[in-house]
């Protein structure tokens, strides 16, 4: 048996996933967090009964404890004693190697890689790319290392399945020396999810990836979206952050750079204060006072006006991207949607591709309206381009990119 480590480290918690890679199946997982605090949380649950693909289909047990967790090492120890108090054994199913999510790979990390200490470092120097994400992952990876020192640790990063778009797509028209010295340029993010859903859906389709124009719509509190040719990704809408791009949960997603120069002259915003105000108090939050899209749902139905408002803005930017992508691209043949909104929002599918008519794209009521589990195509027949629904599975594909490294 073939068992993967999935761990995605945070500034005080931690997820994890141990994945049988024979079968692609979740034998455990948990989620230790209020790592620093007076009183910490272990959260672990354990499958059994897997079936067919990634999903269990028996829930056996959840164990949760609470106690002072000091820091990540401390951690990764709770998570043993509760492999070792509850399982699955590690002794009987011992990970081959741990894969280790880490958000900012700058234009270093174009692929999945073995950590060395030199990796180390440089997850540390891109630091100043993520400040509140790669210095948690470090953390992550140090605290895991000592806690698996026999086996293999990669590094799988977000902004790497982006490393193959285009130097127009990636290139922001400001001043290209000072760029060139502080790294700015577009990097993209959610790389893994859309990799996994771009995939997936060739796979789905049974046609050759290499063959396919995608527009994937990653569309949870946070959002975006990537033009995919050929397996290649070529236009995403995230740029040097996460910040660029879609609406979004709390982000605000696009917008003019002068309102930065407008608040700060006129409200007295401090950098800090814009930075907190375009990444936790804007998007949907900031519009309608609310960050989910089902409490964004819930105040249309009751006919208040800033729901509304709001999901107006979140379905027009998406049909922005839509129709650039699909002029990027030359046309599409597989649009798929993906993460919580993206799979559970039968509404926003429909008004985000409303308008594509005129390309041939049309989405089929009864299929968008229907829920199910797995991959399922919302299309109609005669549509020119499949449309879909691929739950993404994150984990599952750093569990593949790691095991590529270790045993290719």
């Amino acid at each position: 048996m073939s068992v993967v480590l999935v761990v995605n480290s945070g500034s005080s918690s931690f997820k994890y996933q141990l994945i049988d890679m024979d079968a692609e199946t979740v034998l455990a997982s948990g989620l230790v967090e209020r790592i620093g605090d007076d009183v910490g949380r272990s959260t672990h649950t354990v499958f059994a009964a897997p079936g067919d693909g990634p999903a269990p289909t028996m829930l056996d047990a959840t164990y949760a404890l609470e106690m002072p967790i000091a820091d990540h090492t401390a951690g990764f120890a709770v998570m043993l004693e509760a492999f070792d108090r509850n399982g699955p054994s590690l002794s009987e199913r011992p990970p081959v190697a741990v894969g280790h999510r880490v958000v900012h790979g700058g234009a270093r990390f174009f692929e999945p890689t073995l950590i060395t200490p030199l990796v180390e470092i440089n997850i540390d120097e891109l630091s100043v790319l993520a400040p509140l994400h790669n210095p948690a992952n470090l953390a992550g990876v140090i605290a895991a290392k000592k806690a698996f020192p026999d086996v293999p640790h990669v590094a799988v990063f977000d902004t790497a399945f982006h490393q193959t778009l285009p130097p127009a797509a990636y290139t922001y028209a400001i001043d290209a020396e000072l760029a060139a010295a502080h790294r700015i340029r577009r990097y993209g993010f959610h790389g893994t999810s859309h990799k996994f859903v771009s995939e997936a859906a060739a796979a789905f389709l049974d046609r050759p990836l290499a063959e396919l124009r995608q527009i994937v719509f990653h569309l949870g509190n946070g959002a975006s979206v990537t033009a995919v040719d050929g397996g290649r990704s070529v236009e995403t809408s995230m740029g040097l952050t996460p910040l660029e791009g879609l609406v979004m949960g709390t982000r605000s997603g696009d917008v003019d750079p002068a309102v930065l120069f407008q608040l700060s002259r006129r409200a007295g915003l401090s950098v800090d204060d814009l930075d907190d105000l375009l990444n936790k108090r804007s998007g949907l939050l900031g519009m309608a006072g609310v960050s989910d899209m089902r409490d964004i749902e819930k105040g249309m139905q009751r006919g208040d006006a800033a729901p509304s408002l709001a999901f107006e803005v979140y379905i027009h930017r998406l049909r922005a991207y839509a129709g650039a992508y699909l002029a990027q691209l030359g046309g599409v043949d597989v649009i798929s949607f993906t993460a919580g909104v993206g799979e559970n929002a039968p509404r926003v599918r429909a008004d985000a591709l409303a308008t594509l008519g005129f390309a041939g794209v049309r989405i089929d009521p009864e299929r968008n309206e229907t829920r199910g589990k797995g991959i399922r195509i919302i299309s109609t027949d005669d549509s020119s381009a499949a449309v879909l629904v691929v739950p993404t599975n994150e984990e599952l594909e750093i569990a593949r990119q790691t095991l590529e490294v270790v045993a290719p």
